[in-house]
């Protein structure tokens, strides 16, 4: 029997993050071994021990100590979502100053498969600068789902989307 892959799910602080258990159990039901890496922000969201027991990983939101083992398997694929307008802009720019970043940063450079599903609102969205901020994801790979995917909130059904591209992902 084959292990199952090691999804790292980087979560932000957007409205469906308090939802964010019903994503895990599609995903564990999926066959994946879910590891959390959440912003700094959507920490104070969630029930991270539950979330823990959920997974059977800790949920990470600051860097380890030099030294320290790293707490989750190597990925096989990166899911950002919910994803902010913050967050997309930091990681277009390379910029690396929460835990979160930091593992969307190198699994970018180290050339996995990463899904990104924004959740931002529209004079957000409207941002000049956000337009080309996708832009740079899109041209490095990343695959990034149109729109607000993740909206209008309701029950687990919103996460359909992400199931879905991660089937995709495997059949490709």
């Amino acid at each position: 029997m084959t292990e199952r892959p090691v999804l790292h799910l980087v979560v932000c602080a957007a409205g469906p993050a308090e939802h964010i258990h019903e994503l895990v159990d599609l995903l564990i039901a999926d066959g994946w071994q879910v590891c959390m890496i959440v912003s700094p922000t959507a920490a104070p969201w969630l029930d991270r021990e539950a979330l823990q027991d959920q997974t059977g990983y800790l949920v990470r939101v600051e860097w380890r100590m030099p030294g320290d083992p790293e707490p989750h398997p190597p990925a096989d694929v990166v899911v950002a979502a919910p994803v902010t307008f913050n967050t997309v802009t930091k990681w277009a720019l390379g910029i690396n100053d929460t835990l979160a970043l930091g593992v969307l940063n190198e699994s970018l450079g180290a050339g996995l498969p990463i899904i990104a599903f924004p959740h931002v609102k529209a004079e957000l969205a409207a941002h000049p600068a956000y337009a080309g901020h996708l832009a740079v994801l899109r041209a490095a790979r990343v695959v990034v789902a149109d729109g607000n995917p993740l909206a209008p909130m309701r029950g687990p059904e919103r996460w359909d989307a992400v199931v879905e591209a991660l089937r995709s992902t495997r059949r490709s």
